[in-house]
């Protein structure tokens, strides 16, 4: 029996339970700093309905994990409102930025005067692709505004984890190693196709091991834009014992003409799965590089074990 001041003698008292401290704390949620830099999406290849669907996919995949972010893309061959290129774009958040401050200090209220970078410019690509990197890095200077340019999205396990994804959605893979069954046209070679020549193959030989390791079948990277390149990577796997190979484009998608990833199918003679499109992981890496750079990133996202 109860008295008034708790349970009776002998009974058990149920004690609130402390937080827990250190790493097993919830962590609190993180939020884009007032009058951070805008994260600006940079776009290669032709724009079209289906590129600013991706991108804008991307951006709001950005925005659900920082709440606040200002998230715009601008196209590297973009010109006009629809498609606004990223000079126009780092322009436009440059006059915006001063317009708010000029407009706080007209009501009255005391701001600091801005500075730092006006935005973060991530590159829309999975691996390094000089030529494009250095259309966008002249687009950054054309544009006179301070914005600084990150890294592009790869190597990184979430990488991996994507292209694991694309290659089962075509049945070229098994979702889950951990579950007992078969697919009858699982690949037991893989061709990781990168565009950017040999320096962004080599890049995606990173991302390829852990491809491999998630699969269990060898995985050769290959670049889509040097000739030949495909056809000999195809050749190896043949010659080291796979019959049944797949490609799996290490690409997001504008970058490159899906004619040339057709041709390459082609020319190694095996099916072939999506790009990556606007798969979570590429929203998460684009968020990561920007807040990073900004210096407010707790860690960097982590990939999905290996099954």
């Amino acid at each position: 029996m109860s008295s008034p001041t708790g349970p009776a003698s002998g009974l058990p008292v149920r004690m609130p339970r402390p937080r827990q401290p250190g790493r097993h704390r919830r962590p609190e949620p993180l939020a884009a700093p007032e009058g951070a830099p805008a994260l600006v999406l940079a776009v290669p290849g032709t724009p079209g309905a289906a590129t600013r669907s991706l991108a804008e996919e991307v951006v709001s995949i950005a925005r659900s994990e920082l709440p606040g972010l200002d998230a715009l893309i601008g196209y590297l061959d973009g010109d006009g409102a629809e498609f606004p290129s990223v000079q126009s774009v780092l322009a436009r958040a440059a006059d915006e930025r001063t317009a708010r401050y000029e407009q706080a200090l007209a009501a009255g209220v005391e701001a600091k005067e801005p500075d730092g970078p006006v935005a973060i410019v991530v590159p829309l690509l999975a691996g390094p692709d000089g030529a494009l990197l250095r259309r966008v890095r002249q687009a950054v200077m054309d544009s006179r505004v301070a914005a600084e340019l990150t890294d592009v999205l790869g190597p990184h396990p979430l990488l991996a984890e994507a292209l694991h994804v694309r290659l089962s959605e075509a049945g070229l893979a098994r979702a889950d190693r951990a579950r007992l069954f078969t697919v009858a046209t699982a690949a037991d070679g893989i061709i990781l196709a990168a565009v950017g020549g040999e320096q962004a193959a080599q890049a995606a030989g990173i991302t390829g091991m852990l491809l491999a390791a998630r699969l269990a079948v060898p995985v050769m990277a290959a670049a889509l834009d040097e000739e030949g390149s495909i056809a000999s990577v195809a050749e190896q796997l043949r010659s080291a014992g796979s019959q049944q190979l797949a490609l799996a484009p290490y690409l997001i998608g504008p970058e490159i003409e899906a004619e040339l990833v057709e041709r390459a199918a082609k020319e190694a003679d095996c099916p072939v799965a999506e790009a990556l499109g606007a798969y979570p992981a590429i929203g998460k890496l684009a968020l990561a590089k920007y807040t990073t750079a900004l210096g407010i990133a707790p860690q960097q996202p982590q990939g999905a074990p290996v099954r």
